[in-house]
């Protein structure tokens, strides 16, 4: 069973910063992608970014320049670096991992998600 836990969302005021981490645990032996996603009240979910194992990276056009995603592929871990914080920026944030081998299984994870809230 392959489990995902976002960490580090939180209150913060436009103009701030914060830096959300996911954890990967459970049997797992490779991670293609690994991505943030957000839902903001009353909205549909939307890609905010996402990281190849490699290290490619795909950013949605309203965080480009703002946001950072990173991982680290021995811990098995997703961050997202956050700064100039908007209102705008305001929603749920999911961690996703895609094709996750996990003993002979190839399937997609969600986290619980995290809240962030910009706000003055």
């Amino acid at each position: 069973q392959v489990q995902l836990v976002e960490s580090g969302g939180g209150l913060v005021h436009p103009g701030g910063s914060l830096r959300l981490s996911c954890a990967a645990s459970g049997t797992i032996s490779s991670i293609n992608v690994m991505g943030w996603y957000r839902q903001a009240p009353g909205k549909s979910r939307e890609l905010v970014a996402t990281i190849t194992r490699s290290g490619s990276t795909n950013y949605a056009d309203s965080v480009k320049g703002r946001f950072t995603i990173s991982r680290d592929n021995a811990k098995n871990t997703v961050y997202l670096q956050m700064d100039s914080l908007k209102p705008e920026d305001t929603g749920v944030y999911y961690c996703n991992a895609d094709n996750v081998l996990s003993g002979s299984r190839w399937d997609d994870y969600r986290g619980r998600g995290t809240q962030v809230t910009v706000s003055s």
